[in-house]
C-alpha cells in the first residue's frame, strides 16, 4: 500500500505547487513502541534527573499526573469543538505545578521527550527522496503535523533524520492553534503558501485528517496507513507497558500503610473524602486550564456547586495554581433548566417530567413548573401524561402557567448574561449523575455552549445519551457499579457525595429581579464567600482541614488508593461507626417539590422477613443491613456483592 502511494510521486506533478506531508508515521516512520511506552521511559528518565537535582522523583506520580494533565486536556479541547490544539509545554507545565515541581524544569523535561523520539523513529527514506526530487522541481515541501510539539522541535527531528534542506517550512497544531481533523491547519497553510487547494498535494497516514478532511477542501491526497503487522506490534508493546506498570503499582501499594482508626465524621472526611475531592479538584483545574484558550466560564451550579467551588478554591490557593478562567456561581437547577426547554418545547423535558412525576396530576405538575397559584378545572386532576401535556399548557388554564414560565426564564437568561457572553463556553461544574441540567439548558437554549463536568456520569435513568458528548465525568464514567473498578463504589450510594457538597440552603424554584436590578434566588445569595458550605457539614470540613495541609499534589496522588479503599469498606461493609459518619438522613425530592425521602428507612416494629424484604427500599442497603441484622451482616454483605458482580458481567456480555 505504502509503495503504490509513493509511485504516485514518481512521475511530473505539473498541476502541483505545493506538497504537504505529515510528519509522524509519513516522514518519520516509529519503532514498535507505544506512547505509553515512551511516556513512560520518559518519567523515568525525568525521576532520575529530579533526584539528582535533590528533588522528589517518584515514576508513577510523574507518569500518573502526565496522564490526567493530557487526557483532560484533550477531553477539554474536544468538548468545546476542537478548536485550540494541546501544546506538550502546557501538559509539562500543569504536570509541574500539580506536583509542585519547579517551572523552569519544563524545557528540560520536553528535551527528554525528544531524545526518546530520536530513539523511537527512523527516516522514512522513499518519501523523502521523492520529496528532494520535487523539490528540486521548483515545488514546495512544507510538513503539517497534529502534534502537541512546536515547530522548532520537529524541525529538530526532520533535521535530525534527514538532514536539513528538506522542508521549506512547518505548520505544527500546537503552534497555530488549528487542527488538521478540522481543516482549521490546511486554511493556514493554503493561506502562508498563497496556494489554491487544488495546486495543494498532502501526504499522511491518518484517513480522517490525511485524507477525509483535506479531500473535501479540494485537497490531492496520498493515503499512506501504517501496516496492519505494526499497528499489532504497537498495540502489544503497550499492552506489556501497561502490565509492567499495573505490577509496580501493586508493589507499591502493598506497602502503603492503612487509613489510622477514624473518630468522627471529620477525621472521615479529612482522611478518606480528602484525596478523593483533592483529585477531583486537580482534574477541574487541569480541565479549566485547557478551556482557557477559548473565552468562557466556569459556573458552579447551585446547590452543589457551591460546595465544589469552596473546596476547589481552597485547593488552587494552597498549590498556587494558575487559572484566569472566569468563576462564577450560578443559580440553576433542574427545575430551572426544565423551564427553559419547556419554552422551547424540547421533548427532553417530557422524559424529565415523565420520571419525574409518575403519579402526579396535571395540575400538580404545572404548579411546579410555574411557581404560581393557579385554578384548573377539574380535568387536569387526571394523573399526568407527557404526551398531551404541551397541548393541555396551551389550553385557556394552562397559559397563566406558561406566562410565569416564561417570565421566570428571562429572569435566568438576565443571570447567564452577567457572566457569560452567549458565544462564550459556559462549563458548568456540578455533582453528577445523570446530567438533566446539561441536557435541559442545551435543548432549550441552542444559541448557547453549555457543557458540563461533574464528580461522576451515569445513565441511571436509561434516557437518552445525545448530551453525553458535553458532559464529563471526572472521577467516574460508568453506568455500573464494577467490584473491580474501586472509584464506581460511589455509584452504590451516590447521595453521600450530594450530601458532601451541599450546604443547606434551599434548590433553586424561583428567581426574582432585586432592587438594584441583580437576579436573585429564592435560595438566597450563592456567591463565592456568601455561604460556608461547611457549616454543619463536619464531612466537607475534614475535606478543608486535608486540603489546606497539603504541600503538592504528589501527596494526593499517594493517599488516593488508600482513601478509595477506606470509602469502598465503609459503603460496601459498613461499621456502626461508618454508618455514622456517612448516614445522610433525608434527602429532597427536589424538582420544585417539598418532599423527602430517607436514606434508611425505620422498621424496628417489623418483622424480620418484612426487613428482608424491606431491603431493596432502602437507598443504602448496605447501612440498612449491618443496622438491621448485625448477625447476619457477614453472609448477606458478600452475597450483594456477588449480585454485582454478575450483573457486571452479565452486562459486558450484553454489549
Amino acid at each position: 500500500m505504502l509503495r503504490r502511494n509513493l509511485d504516485v510521486l514518481q512521475s511530473p506533478l505539473d498541476a502541483v505547487g505545493v506538497i504537504s506531508t505529515d510528519v509522524f508515521d509519513t516522514l518519520l516512520l516509529r519503532q514498535p513502541r507505544s506512547q505509553k511506552s515512551r511516556m513512560m521511559e520518559g518519567e523515568q528518565r525525568f525521576a532520575r534527573l529530579l533526584r539528582e537535582q535533590g528533588l522528589r522523583g517518584n515514576v508513577e506520580e510523574l507518569l500518573q499526573a502526565r496522564l490526567m494533565a493530557e487526557k483532560l486536556a484533550y477531553r477539554a479541547l474536544n468538548v468545546g469543538g476542537g478548536v485550540g490544539e494541546v501544546r506538550l509545554t502546557d501538559i509539562v507545565e500543569r504536570q509541574l505545578a500539580m506536583l509542585g515541581l519547579p517551572a523552569r524544569l519544563r524545557d528540560k523535561r520536553i528535551d527528554i521527550e525528544i531524545a526518546i523520539e530520536k530513539n523511537s523513529l527512523y527516516a522514512n527514506g522513499p518519501l523523502a527522496m521523492a520529496l528532494r526530487q520535487h523539490r528540486q522541481a521548483g515545488i514546495r515541501i512544507v510538513a503539517v503535523s497534529d502534534t502537541a510539539l512546536g515547530a522548532d522541535r520537529l524541525s529538530e527531528l526532520i533535521n535530525y533524520f534527514h538532514g536539513p534542506g528538506l522542508v521549506d517550512a512547518i505548520y505544527s497544531s500546537a503552534e497555530l492553534l488549528a487542527s488538521k481533523r478540522s481543516g482549521s491547519l490546511f486554511s493556514a497553510v493554503l493561506a502562508s503558501e498563497k496556494v489554491s487547494s487544488s495546486r495543494l498535494l498532502h501526504i499522511g497516514d491518518d484517513e480522517l485528517a490525511d485524507h477525509t478532511v483535506p479531500h473535501r477542501m479540494g485537497i490531492q491526497t496520498v493515503h499512506v496507513p501504517k501496516g496492519r503487522l505494526r499497528r499489532l506490534a504497537t498495540k502489544a508493546d503497550g499492552a506489556r507497558s501497561e502490565v509492567m506498570r499495573s505490577v509496580q503499582r501493586r508493589l507499591r501499594r502493598s506497602g502503603r500503610s492503612r487509613i489510622s482508626i477514624l473518630e468522627d465524621q471529620t477525621a472521615f472526611g479529612r482522611e478518606v473524602f480528602g484525596p478523593i475531592v483533592a483529585q477531583f479538584c486537580l482534574n477541574i483545574w487541569m480541565y479549566a486550564r485547557q478551556a482557557e484558550a477559548q473565552s468562557g466560564t466556569l459556573a458552579f451550579c447551585a446547590r452543589g456547586g457551591v460546595g465544589i467551588r469552596q473546596a476547589f478554591e481552597h485547593l488552587v490557593t494552597r498549590l498556587g495554581l494558575p487559572l484566569s478562567l472566569r468563576r462564577d456561581n450560578i443559580l440553576v437547577s433542574r427545575l430551572v433548566a426544565a423551564r427553559i426547554a419547556l419554552e422551547s418545547r424540547s421533548p427532553a423535558v417530557l422524559d424529565e417530567l415523565a420520571r419525574e412525576f409518575a403519579g402526579n396530576s396535571f395540575a400538580e405538575v404545572a404548579t411546579f413548573l410555574g411557581g404560581g397559584k393557579y385554578t384548573f378545572p377539574p380535568a387536569w386532576d387526571a394523573p399526568f401524561s407527557s404526551s398531551r401535556f404541551f397541548d393541555t399548557l396551551d389550553s385557556p388554564a394552562g397559559r397563566p402557567v406558561l406566562a410565569d414560565v416564561i417570565e421566570q426564564n428571562s429572569f435566568f437568561r438576565r443571570h447567564l448574561d452577567t457572566m457569560s457572553d452567549v458565544r462564550d463556553r459556559v462549563i458548568l461544574c456540578d455533582t453528577g449523575l445523570y446530567g438533566s441540567t446539561q441536557r435541559l439548558l442545551a435543548a432549550g437554549m441552542p444559541e448557547r455552549r453549555f457543557e458540563t463536568i461533574q464528580f461522576a456520569r451515569c445513565n441511571y435513568k436509561g434516557l437518552s445519551e445525545d448530551h453525553f458528548s458535553k458532559l464529563s465525568g471526572l472521577i467516574v464514567e460508568d453506568n455500573l457499579y464494577n467490584p473491580f473498578k474501586v472509584e464506581t463504589v460511589i455509584l452504590r450510594y451516590w447521595h453521600i457525595i450530594e450530601r458532601l457538597f451541599e450546604p443547606s440552603v434551599p434548590s433553586v424554584r424561583m428567581l426574582s429581579l432585586g432592587s438594584d436590578g441583580i437576579v436573585e434566588g429564592n435560595c438566597g445569595n450563592i456567591a463565592y464567600g456568601k455561604i460556608d458550605a461547611s457549616a454543619g457539614n463536619p464531612l466537607l470540613g475534614g475535606v478543608l482541614d486535608y486540603i489546606d495541609d497539603l504541600d503538592d499534589g504528589a501527596q494526593v496522588m499517594r493517599d488516593i488508593p488508600a482513601a478509595w479503599v477506606r470509602l469502598k469498606q465503609a459503603i460496601t461493609n459498613p461499621s456502626e461507626l461508618d454508618v455514622l459518619a456517612l448516614g445522610v438522613g433525608l434527602r429532597s425530592v427536589d424538582f420544585g417539590r417539598p418532599d423527602t425521602i430517607n436514606i434508611l428507612n425505620r422498621t424496628d416494629k417489623a418483622s424480620i422477613a418484612q426487613q428482608l424484604r424491606s431491603v431493596k427500599s432502602h437507598l443504602w442497603r448496605e447501612a440498612a443491613i449491618a443496622r438491621d441484622f448485625p448477625r447476619l451482616k457477614s453472609a448477606l454483605l458478600p452475597v450483594i456483592e456477588l449480585a454485582h458482580i454478575l450483573r457486571g458481567v452479565s452486562a459486558r456480555f450484553q454489549r
